[in-house]
């Protein structure tokens, strides 16, 4: 199964552009951070520019967040990325004429809305700047994902 990184590699867009300040901050150079292709970050950034959380210049190396990093949201990046689109989805694909396949869908239906709105509560409370202060506390500790 495919799964979705938009959304971090949104926030390390965002985050790539708050600390490399006066380095090269082209779609190419982002998109060797997070080892992808320049159009891909380039779609990021016009969803996040379309979303009031970038401005940029088309043909100018230099995009800015419009907002300071305190006050921008996990979940302002997640609604900018995904849109209304949920955590969890369902199978769509089950046997309409199965008892199983039709409620075990709309049972859990029920609790991912529950999981959806937790989580949303929970990324309104995680802001940018929280995720930079924890990218320099790792680079001070020596500690990393790997």
């Amino acid at each position: 199964m495919k799964f979705s990184t938009k959304l971090s590699d949104a926030v390390h867009v965002m985050a790539f552009i708050v600390i490399n300040p006066t380095m090269d901050l082209s779609s190419t150079a982002i998109a060797k951070s997070i080892h992808t292709n320049p159009g891909y970050v380039r779609q990021l950034m016009m969803l996040l520019k379309k979303a009031g959380l970038l401005s940029g210049t088309r043909g100018k190396a230099k995009p800015v967040l419009l907002r300071e990093p305190e006050k921008i949201s996990l979940l302002d990046v997640y609604r900018a990325i995904e849109g209304s689109k949920p955590l969890l989805h369902l199978d769509t694909h089950t046997n309409p004429e199965c008892a199983a396949g039709v409620n075990i869908q709309l049972a859990l239906q029920r609790y991912y809305d529950e999981i959806q709105q937790t989580a949303e509560r929970e990324m309104e409370q995680i802001t940018l700047a929280d995720i930079i202060r924890e990218y320099y506390s790792r680079l001070e500790t020596g500690e990393s994902l790997y």
